[in-house]
């Protein structure tokens, strides 16, 4: 069942009914929910607005109408990604990867995958790689630029 919630910010699809409700939020399900819910003009010219795809409205003009429309526009949005339970990978374990490569990374790679600045990625290195998490890094001077690699601990 798709339940939404409408409040100043637009309309929210959920799977179930919230538990409770920020203030001037209202909860639909259907059609005639819709029709008796406490909406002025403004406020359903102002979800309809919102909504992509719709020709732009400046006049409510017949109020059932517009309601009308305004579910079956609702109705059509599609159903939003589920999340996914699996957890992201942090840019730190990201970084980590990249370095345990074989080809390594350089510092501007690092910065372009991660969104990070230079100096930002030489401070993981020096700080949370090296001291935090004993990991060596190896760097060696290559045709791409200085080059990083996680190197391996002697076997003893």
């Amino acid at each position: 069942m798709r339940i939404y919630i409408i409040g100043n910010d637009g309309i929210t699809l959920s799977r179930t009914a919230p538990a409770a409700l920020n203030e001037g939020e209202i909860v639909v399900a259907s059609n005639a929910e819709l029709h008796a819910a406490p909406l002025n003009g403004k406020q359903l010219l102002a979800l309809w607005n919102v909504l992509p795809g719709v020709e732009k409205r400046r006049k409510v003009g017949d109020r059932d109408a517009l309601i009308e429309q305004l579910w079956s526009a609702i109705e059509a949005l599609p159903d939003p990604e589920r999340q996914s339970d699996a957890k992201r990978p942090s840019k730190q374990d990201e970084v980590i990867a990249m370095l345990r490569q074989p080809e390594g990374a350089t510092i501007d790679e690092v910065a372009s995958a991660t969104g990070w600045q230079r100096h930002t990625v030489r401070g993981v290195f020096s700080g949370t790689l090296k001291e935090k998490l004993g990991l060596t890094l190896a760097s060696a001077k290559e045709e791409r630029g200085r080059v990083y690699r996680i190197a391996e601990p002697a076997s003893v």
